[in-house]
């Protein structure tokens, strides 16, 4: 192919306006110009384009194949500039954001409900997957933005924070109930309140932490450390950030848990706790409705696992598509940590 395309787009505008005065006001360049570009296109391509008439020019038949490629091409490339001209002024775009199954449902959902509202015509897809797959899948490029909890963070990307979240161990009363009554030992006596019922506000720990006002005591002599050893303990699986971070907080306090039973999803780790299956590792913000309601009640820790921060996370470079950068600036112009709807003066973390 004929290396300068400046020259074809001469070759269109004088093909058009029939006319090299008019292609030459059309392009802001003079008609000694014009001539030139042309003559460099025929030599180049070693063939006549133009017969001079007493109006103007006229193609030559070897000039109207051409004509017909490149008018095509001019035409396309028209188009193009349109669509991106009526993307700017509506805010069209595309937008595909990765996160996993939890962040999304607690966290994103209002994020994108306020977006999808300012910028209607903006394309969302959501890629939902583990941390991990959203750092691989940013990294390839197969997404423009991500949502994760902060880890080790690549180089040449950005990580904004926009809220914290804290890892708890939760059980049901019932469940914790009958895990006394498996383990108590012979001298069990009714001094114990493990079992008592009544009206009893909470467990605090040494720290101080609350847990959920409950209709039912249970301040059984077993410590969590016991409780999470002897108990089913819920986990996810591994190969995630937030298994990981369990796993380091259970190794650093030598909590060795007797049985462990993983699963692949945050919400059923609550669902699973609620109806009394076993003790669940989950993340607070994510079970205020159960906590508030007592269907579920936070175990005291000694030591609160340590708390993380959830952000977005993006390519620095400075050219970003304008769907990402309006995103970005409506996710980052007023961040707010979340309201857990409980009074606590410490906890953890975690992430799925």
């Amino acid at each position: 192919m004929y290396e300068n395309l400046n020259n074809y787009k001469v070759f269109y505008t004088v093909a058009k306006k029939q006319n090299i005065s008019h292609a030459a006001d059309a392009l802001f360049i003079s008609q000694p110009a014009i001539s030139k570009s042309i003559s460099n296109l025929e030599n180049g391509l070693g063939t006549k384009l133009f017969d001079r008439t007493s109006k103007g020019v006229k193609l030559t038949a070897e000039g109207e194949i051409l004509y017909n490629h490149i008018s095509n091409a001019f035409d396309s490339i028209s188009r193009g500039e349109d669509e991106l001209k009526r993307i700017n002024e509506l805010g069209i775009g595309q937008l595909r954001i990765g996160v996993s199954t939890s962040l999304c449902k607690f966290i994103l959902l209002d994020y994108l409900q306020e977006f999808i509202v300012a910028n209607p015509h903006i394309k969302m897809y959501i890629d939902c997957h583990s941390t991990i797959n959203t750092l691989k899948l940013l990294q390839e490029n197969k997404i423009d933005i991500g949502l994760i909890c902060e880890t080790n963070i690549p180089t040449g990307f950005h990580f904004q924070p926009v809220t914290e979240i804290h890892d708890i161990f939760v059980a049901s009363h019932s469940y914790l109930s009958n895990l006394t009554l498996r383990e108590q030992d012979d001298n069990y006596t009714e001094n114990n309140p493990w079992l008592f019922a009544g009206n009893y506000t909470n467990l605090l720990s040494e720290n101080n932490q609350r847990t959920n006002t409950v209709n039912h005591t249970y301040t059984k002599e077993m410590s969590t450390k016991e409780i999470l050893e002897k108990s089913n303990l819920m986990l996810l699986e591994k190969n995630n950030i937030t298994r990981t971070h369990i796993d380091e907080y259970l190794s650093k306090h030598n909590i060795f848990p007797n049985q462990i039973l993983e699963i692949n999803n945050m919400d059923l780790l609550i669902d699973f706790a609620t109806i009394g299956m076993g003790v669940a590792s989950i993340v607070r913000e994510f079970a205020l409705e159960q906590l508030n309601a007592g269907t579920i009640i936070e175990l005291p820790l000694e030591h609160a696992v340590k708390k993380r921060t959830v952000g977005f996370i993006y390519h620095e470079s400075k050219s970003k598509p304008a769907a990402l950068n309006k995103f970005i600036e409506f996710c980052t112009s007023d961040i707010v940590p979340v309201d857990d709807g409980l009074s606590h003066e410490s906890g953890g973390s975690g992430n799925d």
